[in-house]
């Protein structure tokens, strides 16, 4: 079934060279509502429309949209990989170093790479990636345990 939600993310897939597959189109519905999900909660978002897939389809088709730069993965430490669907601006992350909850943050200095580095060993920069650390609001705002 074609909704008007879904006809823009089937142009977006088909103008990556994808196939516009229930199951993407699942992913990239469970991505607008979830950004920064792991392949876990992707899953759980699809699974009710899609109950025949896996979490391992889930895990192709993050790879897919990811490689053709549909989808960001982005690998806070401690977390499993995470995905998003705000891509091509360089944008960075602050983690919640108590609940691990991910926001966006714009870019620290000017555009993309937006840091330079004193030495790139020859190295072209295209991307840099920041992670800032510490509490969300609701974890700085709960009282200590």
């Amino acid at each position: 079934m074609t909704t008007a939600s879904t006809t823009p993310q089937r142009e977006l897939l088909r103008s990556a060279g994808l196939r516009a597959t229930d199951q993407r189109l699942a992913v990239l519905r469970a991505l607008e509502t979830s950004p920064h999900a792991d392949a876990h909660t992707v899953f759980q978002a699809v699974l009710p429309d899609l109950p025949d897939t896996s979490l391992q389809a889930v895990y192709g088709v993050l790879g897919a949209l990811t490689d053709a730069g549909l989808v960001r993965r982005i690998e806070p430490a401690g977390s499993p990989a995470r995905y998003e669907l705000r891509v091509g601006d360089n944008h960075h992350h602050i983690v919640c170093s108590k609940c691990g909850a991910i926001g966006d943050v714009d870019c620290a200095v000017g555009a993309a790479p937006c840091l330079t580095p004193l030495d790139t060993s020859g190295f072209t920069l295209t991307t840099a990636e920041v992670t800032y650390w510490g509490l969300c609001p609701d974890c700085a705002a709960a009282p200590l345990t």
